[in-house]
């Protein structure tokens, strides 16, 4: 769905054709983050079974992260978690929220044995009768990922193939490449009834020196930026918030957008279409205006496009 904000009218097409709603000289900006092989599977001392979502490395100690620990008993500090011969993780410690601090023990790199024991962490709507398939391994990513990191990914890429980001680049259509870790505060409904009272969780982001130059120089002659995902957004909008300009800058972000934010970076959007309650949606409100999104939704609904992960696009300009 191709939505025009000046207009407020609806386009529908398919996303293969969308060269022909950008101009020469626009920059798309993508979220180049890698979806880690985050979900492993472990027994306690005890026996009973235990599922690890890892979310974040310590800095400088790529064998202690802080993770989700879904257990029928709460783990203690110091109880091990056992998830092949020679590799445990000890309890280091209860952070809150479910989540832990754990302690790998192992031999040889971390992230070699993550690829042979994890799995994609596809997200729990996505229920089989089976076990993950090979293909998940590939399509739970998008095909531009490169800096691994994420345990969940940016999906408003899934719609991009190699073919329609060569078919952009003829047309003269630019790309740029900044990196967040998609983390699970992405995706936690808001729950307070003041929506201004929501705290979104930090996730790490980095934007380099030639991406950042791209969208400057697309802003000064005019051109329009128009951003890949939610994620993408959040990056170049605290960007500038912080820095006053956009330049190369690395961190974390907690920027939660609202209606009535002001957007300084992007002039068009590219998202799925989201859940009610979920920051994604009130972003997508705050850069369209509600009362177009609810009108656009009532669209997509009685045209059954699809929602969620692996659903349909919608392109605002």
């Amino acid at each position: 769905m191709v939505v025009q904000r000046e207009t407020g009218e609806f386009f529908h097409s398919d996303f293969s054709s969308l060269g022909k709603f950008l101009h020469t000289g626009d920059l798309l900006v993508l979220n180049d983050t890698r979806v880690l092989p985050a979900r492993l599977w472990g027994k306690k001392e005890s026996g009973g079974k235990v599922e690890v979502l890892l979310l974040e490395p310590f800095p400088r100690w790529p064998s202690l992260w802080i993770a989700l620990v879904d257990t029928a008993k709460k783990p203690h500090t110091g109880s091990r978690i056992f998830f092949a011969d020679g590799v445990y993780a000890e309890v280091i410690g209860e952070m809150g929220r479910g989540r832990y601090g754990l302690g790998f023990h192992h031999e040889g790199d971390f992230m070699d044995l993550l690829v042979k024991l994890g799995e994609p962490p596809l997200p729990p709507y996505i229920q089989r009768d089976r076990d993950l398939a090979p293909t998940d391994w590939e399509r739970y990513q998008t095909v531009y990922a490169s800096s691994p990191g994420a345990v969940a990914a940016p999906t408003a890429g899934f719609h991009f193939t190699r073919e329609l980001l060569q078919d952009l680049q003829s047309r003269g259509i630019k790309t740029a490449f900044l990196t967040l870790h998609v983390g699970p505060g992405t995706f936690q409904p808001v729950r307070e009834e003041i929506v201004e009272r929501h705290r979104m969780e930090g996730e790490r982001y980095r934007l380099n020196a030639e991406a950042a130059e791209k969208v400057e120089r697309a802003k000064r002659g005019g051109k329009r930026v128009i951003a890949v995902g939610s994620t993408t957004t959040r990056v170049l909008e605290w960007v500038v918030r912080r820095k006053g300009k956009v330049e190369a800058d690395e961190g974390i972000t907690r920027l939660f957008i609202r209606p009535g934010d002001p957007f300084r970076v992007i002039d068009g959007l590219i998202t799925n279409f989201h859940l009610p309650g979920s920051t994604p949606l009130i972003l997508v409100a705050a850069f369209a205006g509600l009362g177009l999104v609810l009108r656009a939704y009532q669209e997509a609904i009685r045209l059954r496009y699809r929602f969620y992960s692996y659903g349909d696009a919608m392109l605002i300009l």
